[in-house]
């Protein structure tokens, strides 16, 4: 089934480590679990290889992590990468041979081979031509890994397509004219929270039975049905009526409103958001919902990659979460999190 449907081309080298991991304890052959674990890669093959490419490429370097550096075209991106721990075997070799084939998968050319690979620790011009690589040894151990321009121009062109445009916030900016057959979560840059994200998120943060915390931009309330899960006093806001309409139908408490244009009370223990992902628009929403917190109170954040690693508007802990994480909710956006704190009183 593997081989058949071509998912060593088409999987990432992740999804390739996942499948080998589940093979110790296989599932029982079924069409349910067929249709789990194979259907995507069958319906969305280009979509799974454009995600393999910004997986490696997004863990070398955080400039392929950035919107902004992509969208600049290939002067934004690093010509060249450093990999470590370079040898016939290990990391560095699996982590060099996953960097040719996320490539070669998006050019339609062969994976790499073993016996390509070996040659290429051996000689680093060996892939100039046929694969627009150089690779250059030190003693160390460490490599660096030059792209060839036709290569660096692939590379962005792949992140470009895969990471796609962030539009305006329309429901809390200026309007504009919804063009036709645009999704509606794109025409209001709505971008709702996954619940495995959710999860993942709220993991970390450490809400108590009986605490208030607020979800600007709360959406549908994704948010609040797991924080109410947790026994706290959670509030809403939202602009939108129909999915302030939503929240409140599942016993949410929700204020219709702009969130910009609310009156802090500085009386919650913690903020959760995602803000809009639209150019530097999230830095306002976080900066307002700070003014919200109790003194210690904990502000956790959901925010494009390029607030960590282009803007610098916003300090604090950072996490990035994976690659492809707001897939489903409309977005191949690079997303991280931020944990801020409000001070202390005097």
């Amino acid at each position: 089934m593997y081989n058949g449907l071509n998912i060593e081309r088409i999987a990432s080298a992740a999804d390739k480590r996942r499948f080998q991991q589940a093979m110790v304890t296989p599932a029982p052959f079924t069409l349910e679990n067929i249709r789990a674990t194979f259907g995507d890669f069958i319906l969305n093959p280009r979509g799974n290889i454009l995600r393999g490419l910004a997986e490696v490429f997004c863990d070398l370097d955080p400039a392929y992590k950035s919107h902004d550096k992509v969208r600049i075209g290939v002067k934004g991106l690093p010509k060249r990468v450093i990999l470590s721990s370079l040898s016939d075997y290990g990391w560095g070799r699996d982590r060099l041979a996953n960097i040719l084939n996320a490539l070669a998968a998006y050019q339609n050319k062969p994976l790499a081979e073993y016996s390509e690979t070996s040659h290429f620790l051996k000689d680093g011009d060996s892939l100039a031509i046929a694969r627009g690589v150089r690779l250059k040894r030190f003693a160390n151990g460490n490599g660096h890994l030059f792209f060839e321009p036709d290569a660096l121009r692939d590379i962005n062109l792949a992140l470009a397509e895969y990471y796609g445009e962030v539009l305006p916030d329309t429901s809390e900016d200026k309007p504009t004219e919804k063009r036709p057959g645009t999704a509606v979560s794109k025409d209001l840059q709505y971008y709702p929270t996954p619940a495995a994200v959710v999860e993942q998120v709220l993991a970390d943060v450490y809400i108590r039975e009986g605490e208030r915390v607020l979800e600007p931009s709360c959406g549908c309330g994704r948010f609040l049905d797991a924080i109410r899960k947790k026994g706290a006093d959670a509030v809403g806001i939202e602009v939108d009526p129909g999915r302030a309409a939503q929240a409140r139908a599942k016993g949410h408490k929700v204020l219709l409103a702009n969130f910009l244009e609310t009156v802090p009370t500085r009386d919650y223990d913690h903020v959760v958001m995602n803000p809009p992902f639209f150019g530097q628009h999230y830095a306002k929403h976080v900066n307002h919902a700070l003014k919200f917190l109790k003194p210690g109170g904990k502000l956790t954040a959901i925010l494009p990659a390029t607030a960590r690693y282009d803007h610098g508007l916003l300090d604090g802990r950072w996490q990035d979460l994976p690659v492809g994480s707001f897939s489903e909710s409309g977005t191949n956006i690079n997303t991280t999190v931020l944990t801020m704190w409000a001070k202390e009183a005097a």
